[in-house]
């Protein structure tokens, strides 16, 4: 499977994993999030995403575990999973890209701009690398 995973790069950037090799990835609260969270596994591909003045899909990174749950969640529903980075793209592919092409009208990215964690297509997969010149 494959995911996108927003983050904001003043609390933690792609830079910053590929300087640690790995983070647990916790913090997600929204239900829908919580639930494509819990569908992680092992291996699954993740495009990195910036929010905040950046907005672009600037790496991949790999889950490095299946969910599991959050210890630091009393109620036993939240999930978190340990990602590590892969590469950064050649070049990174801006929201309003995306949002331009008719080939993501359906791309949670597009419709659910604030969802944290979510499934991302085969085909959309292919076509961010093709928009990132990923060789």
């Amino acid at each position: 499977m494959n995911w996108l995973f927003k983050e904001e790069p003043t609390h933690y950037s792609f830079d910053d994993l590929v300087r640690e090799g790995r983070t647990e990835w916790s913090g997600v609260k929204n239900p829908l999030a919580q639930k494509h969270l819990h569908g992680v596994r092992k291996g699954d591909r993740i495009f990195y995403y910036h929010t905040g003045d950046e907005k672009a899909v600037v790496g991949i990174a790999t889950a490095l575990s299946n969910a599991y749950a959050d210890a630091e969640d009393a109620t036993g529903k939240r999930a978190v999973v340990d990602v590590g980075p892969v590469n950064r793209l050649p070049r990174p592919v801006k929201l309003a890209e995306i949002k331009a092409n008719r080939k993501f009208a359906s791309f949670p990215l597009v419709r659910m701009g604030r969802l944290s964690v979510m499934p991302v297509g085969d085909a959309e997969w292919a076509e961010i690398e093709r928009m990132a010149a990923v060789k």
